[in-house]
């Protein structure tokens, strides 16, 4: 795990031993940022921040929609982030924090192990360096977590964004006929859909969280009520912005259906057709051919009178398609 200790004159990275002392000082922020909950991080942390069992509980497993407890002193966020998988599945990276007075402490995981190690802790590292490069001097613990998220919520925007693309490159090739393997083209668009529906089930919830910790008037200080704000403001745009994008994909979809549909039933209206004119032909060659046609000889005039009558009886009914309009 790594413990930062904030202050106006940078960041400065110190022991566990040392969260007490800093704490009871007051003196700057401290940033505990734990890559995976295990015994080892809760024996050192549990008591340095009178944790309550529950939040305890919650970090060592995988919480499936996010959460807000509030405490006395403190507060338990969990919220998930969308990663794109194999096969078009979301993973839902976890991040839980726990935001106190003159403290953050932010704990990843668990996550899939088919999701890098690295994809969860690449929005609290982004972060780190913009405070050590100085881009961003936080006041208080708040101050960091909006950072955070407000760094999650680029990333989904350009989650979107990528989606999006795709969605466009998947109108195109419907409104121009181009794909070889119906089936698979339908299964590309079926999963691009899933991502955006994926992503905006993670903002829409997330949102609901937020907008209920602004209504917990102790929970949040005044200072900081704004960037709750912005936060749930954040969240409900993406929202919006997949969802949008999932009702037009799905009118491309449906375009794609009613399409491929109506050649499926103009084919069968056309074999219809075919299987009517030819039903007559057979049923008579069936019962005359045997008469007419035979090893030793072939009767000529009554073969000629019954082609012709063949003839006539298609030529008739598809006479009588076309007026119908199937043909």
């Amino acid at each position: 795990m790594d413990v930062h200790h904030i202050t106006p004159d940078g960041v400065v990275d110190v022991a566990v031993d040392d969260i007490p002392a800093l704490l009871s000082s007051g003196e700057g922020l401290v940033w505990v940022d734990v890559p995976a909950w295990d015994d080892e991080a809760a024996a050192a942390l549990t008591a340095a921040f009178d944790l309550h069992p529950l939040a305890v509980h919650d970090f060592g497993v995988r919480n499936r929609l996010p959460k807000l407890h509030s405490y006395p002193d403190a507060l338990l966020l969990v919220l998930h982030a969308p990663e794109r998988g194999r096969g078009g599945h979301v993973h839902h990276v976890e991040l839980d924090r726990v935001i106190g007075p003159g403290y953050l402490l932010t704990v990843h995981g668990p996550v899939n192990p088919a999701v890098a190690p690295e994809v969860a802790l690449r929005d609290t590292r982004e972060v780190l360096g913009r405070i050590r490069s100085g881009r961003l001097r936080p006041t208080t613990a708040f101050d960091i977590s909006h950072a955070i998220v407000s760094t999650l919520t680029r990333r989904m925007e350009a989650f979107v964004e990528d989606l999006t693309a795709e969605v466009w490159e998947l109108e195109r090739r419907v409104t121009a006929d181009s794909y070889d393997n119906p089936e698979k083209f339908l299964d590309e668009m079926f999963r691009t859909r899933h991502g955006l529906l994926a992503v905006r089930t993670i903002a829409a919830q997330t949102a609901e969280i937020y907008r209920r910790l602004t209504g917990i008037s102790r929970a949040v200080p005044d200072g900081s009520r704004h960037l709750v704000a912005d936060l749930v403001d954040q969240f409900e745009r993406i929202a919006g912005l997949a969802g949008e994008e999932r009702d037009y994909l799905q009118g491309v979809i449906e375009f794609y259906r009613a399409r491929t549909e109506t050649k499926m039933t103009i084919a069968a209206e056309r074999l219809a057709v075919i299987a009517v004119v030819t039903l007559p032909i057979t049923a008579l060659a069936s019962v005359l051919g045997m008469n007419l046609i035979v090893n030793d000889h072939t009767t000529g005039v009554p073969l000629a009178v019954a082609l012709a009558v063949m003839l006539a009886m298609s030529g008739g009914l598809l006479w009588w398609a076309k007026r119908q309009g199937w043909w």
